[in-house]
């Protein structure tokens, strides 16, 4: 009877009754907000506000990081954040237009975006349209417009790729089929960003079709024949620029110890050191940093990570890598749950490239990498960068509201917002009714 009473008295003891409110009201809370995420369209709604706090975060710390450069270069403070912020206008409206052309579609635009995207990068070769810029001849220059088309050629690579894989989807297991398969859409993508000597931009591609052809269900152990393949070709690249092979040399040998060292090649790496460190734990402040007044290079394109440090010390920086982690999650969840192949290789390869991306940028700048020179998804200056950073995600949501169920909860929220403006008034009509009234 006694452990009949005290099993009776358990379950008082550690009843909901003595619980504080505040915890039961926080379990609630959370347990509604994992429900959430069972939604059709919760990979959708996650990746569209992941994607804008990035971007408004970008602005915050273009406008912060370039007003010195900006002010000195052209006589205001807000010339390069207006610049910005005009791109980012651009890419949202490319975002939800991208965001709502059919998943279907995607796959009859591969081969037209392969052929423009291969025609821009062939502008970078004309005499006074390419531009060379660090060593690369990798921008063009019209007019007032000027980008890079590399940029273009992310994007065309992973749709074009995947229709490649995906018609050649029983012959992947045949090494010469899936090297045919590869032939035009890397030939005409990563060759001929080789050839401008932009070997940042080139990584990055190989690494998206590394993914690619992994999701893909490649056998691994062609991916040590090609690996070693990719070693010999980066290593020729390297050791045939002197600029290069001296960043190479200065990030393996550590940091640079001499004057000549710190002013040279060495220069930009250390200071980003020096702006992570005096930034300390919770930073100098907003608009506070010390490196953007002329002592960091590029302090809002490549290296805006060391800023974001300096100012908004590991909170700041450990927000920024939070939020790339969610939509690395939110990848894979659109990945798991497409039910085509082609999606899935599109999906996989616009992730790869963004993630790839913010992981070799945020590298250099800790100096686990040499200096490369890629800038960082969605946050650093760059209009070309950002608008077809803009376009892959708004890619990502077409597929999205494509995902089992999604479509079915978009219609029926439609119909809910119909009925919803049904029942309200209509001025016209009720207008007419009056009048009616009052003449009978």
């Amino acid at each position: 009877m006694a452990v009949e009473g005290t099993r009776q008295r358990v379950p008082g003891w550690v009843s909901r009754s003595r619980r504080p409110e505040w915890l039961g009201a926080t379990g609630e809370w959370v347990r509604e907000r994992t429900r959430l995420l069972d939604s059709p369209l919760a990979t959708h709604h996650v990746l569209l506000a992941t994607t804008s706090v990035l971007v408004v975060i970008g602005l915050v710390m273009v406008l912060s990081s370039s007003s010195v450069e900006s002010l000195t270069a052209n006589g205001s403070p807000y010339a390069i954040f207006k610049s910005q912020a005009m791109f980012a206008v651009l890419g949202g409206i490319v975002l939800v237009v991208a965001s709502r052309v059919p998943a279907r579609a995607w796959q009859r635009l591969a081969i037209p975006a392969l052929l423009g995207s291969a025609l821009l990068q062939l502008l970078v070769f004309v005499p006074g349209i390419g531009i060379e810029v660090g060593g690369n001849r990798n921008w063009i220059e019209i007019g007032p417009l000027r980008g890079q088309p590399s940029e273009a050629a992310k994007v065309a690579l992973v749709l074009a790729l995947s229709l490649a894989l995906t018609r050649r989807r029983d012959a992947l297991g045949e090494p010469l089929k899936l090297a045919g398969a590869m032939v035009l859409p890397v030939g005409l993508t990563v060759g001929l960003v080789l050839l401008s000597r932009d070997l940042g931009t080139a990584l990055i591609m190989i690494g998206v079709v590394v993914v690619m052809l992994w999701v893909a269900g490649i056998p691994g152990r062609w991916f040590a024949l090609a690996g070693a393949g990719a070693l010999v070709l980066v290593t020729l690249l390297v050791v045939t620029s002197e600029n290069r092979m001296h960043r190479v040399q200065d990030w393996l040998s550590g940091a640079a110890t001499t004057s000549e060292q710190i002013q040279g090649l060495a220069w930009q790496p250390v200071q980003g050191k020096y702006a992570l460190a005096s930034g300390g734990f919770w930073g100098l402040g907003l608009g506070a940093s010390r490196e953007k007044w002329s002592w960091l290079p590029e302090a809002h394109n490549d290296f805006i990570f060391a800023i974001i440090g300096e100012e908004l010390g590991l909170p700041g920086t450990l927000t920024i890598l939070v939020l790339f982690a969610v939509l690395a999650l939110m990848v894979l969840r659109l990945v798991r749950r497409s039910e085509s192949f082609y999606t899935k290789l599109v999906v996989a390869g616009i992730g790869a490239w963004i993630l790839g991306q913010a992981v070799l940028n945020i590298g250099v700048v800790l100096s686990l990498l040499p200096v490369i020179g890629v800038p960082l998804p969605l946050i650093s200056h760059g209009g070309s960068a950002l608008l077809l950073t803009m376009l892959g995600i708004g890619i990502l949501l077409s597929f999205a509201r494509a995902e089992p169920g999604a479509p079915e909860a978009i219609r029926a929220r439609e119909s809910v917002v119909a009925r919803s403006l049904a029942v309200l008034p209509q001025r016209g009509r009720s207008t007419r009714t009056r009048t009616t009234k009052g003449q009978r």
